[in-house]
């Protein structure tokens, strides 16, 4: 089970969240069977998504994250309900790069850095919300970085890591955090957490050093006094039914369920968890009435 951590600064100038998502990227591995650099990727974009699904204030809200570069992993999902359960998937979770200039493992040449990040925020409005900006770097922290300067105009820091055995292809440990400036933040503020982010370890050695996420926040901000505003317990976790199924299948429209409705049976896959849900022909034929 994961850990995510919300803090506010005593002063009310910043919040910040963490999250050590280790048990949701592994869970993420064991599902897709993604290679070292997939791992990373996919693993990124979850730990973000958990954390911005955390923020959210509405009990059945949500967001997704989609990140469709040109790079040969293809499109990179996540979805998080409001709590920061998370769950998602890669196009092509097999993709083996070498390591990247700096000896690390090549996010950005796996994902692409022509292209979208796309954030859909569902919000129990009639319609969500939607933001999109350019891909920055591919690196995922820097993307949302950007995204939150552009769509919601807010400053923010964000640090993303997943440490992957080189042998076994293993999640070692994931995790992430975010900072954002509240309305009213000074310029003081913004020079005090420059300087705290300036040297900071990277968020994979914080963890493997035994980090909590209140520990990372506390040693990243170490000019701020932090207040704990909330402690959540968090997991790889696909909201898929039989039900929702047959919702995706009716939208496919009456041509393509009959087509369906010719063979005796259709099984259809669950993108996020890989479960497999069979339907005979006359259920099939039941959805086309309706």
């Amino acid at each position: 089970m994961g850990k995510l951590v919300r803090c506010i600064s005593h002063e009310g100038d910043l919040v910040a969240i963490a999250v050590d998502s280790t048990d949701i990227v592994r869970r993420a591995h064991e599902i897709h069977k993604t290679s070292k650099v997939t791992s990373a990727a996919l693993g990124r974009l979850l730990s973000a998504a958990s954390m911005m699904g955390a923020m959210l204030k509405g009990k059945d809200d949500s967001v997704t994250l989609r990140l469709k570069g040109n790079g040969p992993a293809g499109t990179v999902i996540a979805v998080s309900d409001s709590t920061g359960n998370v769950r998602g998937y890669i196009g092509d979770a097999n993709v083996e790069l070498p390591l990247n200039k700096k000896g690390k493992l090549d996010v950005a040449g796996a994902v692409g850095t022509d292209g979208f990040l796309t954030v859909i925020k569902d919000l129990g409005l009639k319609e969500p919300y939607v933001g999109q900006t350019p891909i920055v770097t591919g690196e995922i922290a820097e993307d949302i970085t950007a995204y939150y300067a552009a769509s919601e105009q807010t400053p923010s820091v964000c640090a993303l890591g997943v440490l992957v055995d080189p042998e076994s292809k293993d999640v070692i440990v994931a995790g992430g955090f975010i900072i954002q400036l509240l309305p009213g933040a000074m310029e003081d503020t913004i020079e005090k957490v420059e300087r705290s982010i300036a040297d900071i370890p990277a968020v994979t050695k914080m963890m493997t050093d035994g980090l909590s996420p209140e520990e990372i926040l506390r040693k990243v901000l170490k000019e701020f006094e932090l207040d704990v505003l909330d402690e959540a317990e968090v997991e790889y976790k696909c909201n898929c039914t039989k039900q929702r199924v047959e919702k995706a299948l009716i939208s496919s429209g009456r041509e393509a369920l009959e087509e369906m409705a010719q063979d005796e049976t259709t099984e259809v896959c669950c993108n996020f968890c890989e479960k497999k849900y069979h339907f005979s022909s006359a259920e099939i034929l039941k959805l086309v009435k309706k």
